[in-house]
């Protein structure tokens, strides 16, 4: 019978373009788990913790020997990046040695896990493999991010994308549409609008906020002046948010199963074009196919 050569801690969490990667949990958990919308880590199971480098060494040993031509490797749990630069190198060393069709390194990134990391130690990382750095920067508005504790600003989530581009890896960065609910939504717009302005990210992807265990834990953070988008407050709020974007090229994004309207394009060419389409679902929402509500989710 055959085994998967990694057990995993079950949930397991990557981001849908690295589909195809072998997953390699370095971490457990995520190392700030307190965000209040965010369910991922929650679980009693996933408390963070560093693996210890015998055990990551095993599973990578483990892998080679039953899997043939691993290509693209993603490094798990939430953020593999709070590891100090040094180990993560020995990590890149390992998966290099053990696949030699090894063409990309990926891994999830809190800005603040590279406040300490120079932008000489992530061009080390880089040309060790290192390629792309998943940032979920959800917001660029401050109030947002601190009714919903995310323990970053705006200029802390800019200084780590400026450092991630100036050390030549590629930035995915990820945006919550609705996180500001009613109260904060043109802000929250517009403000994320102008932190992506300034930082330029290679990829750029909304979500629209859910859920799926209530909202209880999200309200005793934000407050109970928190009132969720409707449909039609969603579509608004990304055109504003579309509006306020002067992107150069960036591949954009909006395809996620938790999104009612599916945008795909590359900014700013195709601004305006995106711009139709979400005005078209805000005027007609009978004239553009619109996901519906059951096939949406996380």
């Amino acid at each position: 019978m055959y085994s998967f050569p990694i057990d995993y801690v079950e949930p397991v969490f990557r981001p849908p373009s690295e589909a195809k990667s072998l997953i390699l949990p370095v971490t457990n958990g995520c190392s700030w788990n307190k965000c209040t919308f965010c369910e991922m880590y929650t679980q009693p199971q996933k408390k963070f913790r560093a693996r210890k480098p015998e055990d990551v060494r095993q599973d990578i040993e483990n892998a080679a020997k039953s899997l043939g031509g691993v290509k693209r490797v993603f490094l798990a749990d939430g953020d593999a990046m709070v590891l100090p630069t040094r180990r993560l190198l020995e990590v890149l060393t390992e998966l290099n040695a053990a696949f030699p069709d090894l063409q990309r390194v990926s891994s999830y990134c809190l800005p603040r896990n590279l406040a300490k990391k120079t932008v000489e130690e992530l061009s080390q990382l880089r040309e060790a493999g290192l390629k792309i750095l998943y940032v979920g920067m959800e917001s660029g508005d401050d109030e947002v991010l601190r009714r919903i504790n995310k323990g970053e600003t705006w200029e802390s989530t800019r200084s780590a994308l400026l450092k991630i581009r100036e050390a030549g890896l590629t930035s995915s960065v990820m945006v919550l549409n609705g996180l500001g609910g009613e109260t904060l939504s043109r802000q929250h717009a517009i403000n994320t609008a102008t932190l992506c302005n300034e930082t330029q990210p290679d990829y750029l992807s909304t979500l629209v906020v859910s859920f799926p265990q209530g909202e209880e834990r999200f309200r005793e953070g934000f407050g109970e002046d928190f009132m969720p988008l409707s449909r039609q407050g969603l579509f608004e709020e990304i055109r504003t948010f579309l509006e306020h974007l002067n992107l150069e090229r960036t591949v954009f994004r909006s395809d996620h199963a938790s999104n009612y309207l599916v945008l795909k394009g590359n900014l700013g060419r195709d601004k305006q074009k995106l711009l139709d389409q979400v005005n078209l679902a805000i005027t007609s929402p009978g004239a553009v196919p619109l996901r519906p509500e059951w096939q949406r989710g996380l």
